[in-house]
């Protein structure tokens, strides 16, 4: 984990779930992936499990808690992008056959709020609640600010290619929806073929974003 609060039993403790959403580990396993004193992974990871944001599974293996679905559902429904999102990425997914995504920025990285995969058995699919770095794919292009429409190219992945265009507020950069997939589908220049496509998705959730925040009784976007 490369955040820090600088309150140290909340970076250990977020340490600990992000090694458990590799998949469920007994002491030793949260030790090599944490890097933490035994004694510290035990004692936190017990004081999590009381909260419910830690389990045991049947194994008495280590796994994230069920209360964290409870309360990324909670988190979902307060954040309006996603959502509005959704039937504007559902078009895009059916107008172009490639899977359709929507990051956000999130501490220096970006995190995956919607993901439609593409209807083909040849497919490039992101998991919704990814957290991807910023230096590679196009949508790391665009919220990184070096551009408003940017494609890739094997960046990621050997054989996938990406365009994605930015999602604004008024001036204010909140995201970044795009389009993956094969090469050979999407070609060397993803941009060219489908930038004009993406671009307008994008304007389109930025239109009906806005006007959800400004119109009256509307929550605004955090």
């Amino acid at each position: 984990m490369n955040r820090l609060s600088g309150v140290g039993v909340i970076d250990k403790s977020a340490t600990l779930l992000a090694a458990l959403a590799a998949g469920p580990a007994d002491l030793a396993e949260v030790q090599a992936r944490t890097a933490m004193p035994r004694a510290t992974a035990h004692r936190l990871l017990v004081a999590l499990e009381v909260h419910g944001l830690v389990r045991r599974d049947a194994g008495g293996r280590f796994c994230l808690g069920l209360d964290l679905v409870r309360l990324g559902q909670a988190a979902a429904a307060a954040f309006p992008l996603a959502e509005v999102a959704r039937p504007l990425l559902e078009r895009l997914r059916d107008a172009t056959g490639e899977s359709a995504q929507l990051y956000v920025p999130e501490g220096g990285q970006r995190r995956c709020v919607a993901s439609l995969p593409s209807p083909h058995a040849l497919r490039w699919t992101v998991a919704e609640g990814s957290l991807l770095t910023m230096d590679r794919g196009s949508a790391g292009k665009v919220l990184s600010g070096r551009s408003d429409l940017a494609d890739s190219v094997e960046e990621r992945e050997p054989g996938v290619a990406s365009v994605s265009a930015a999602v604004r507020v008024g001036d204010r950069l909140v995201g970044a929806v795009g389009i993956s997939g094969p090469v050979e589908r999407l070609s060397r220049s993803p941009r060219r073929r489908f930038g004009s496509i993406v671009a307008a998705t994008a304007a389109a959730i930025s239109a009906e974003l806005a006007a959800r925040i400004w119109a009256p009784g509307q929550p605004s976007v955090q």
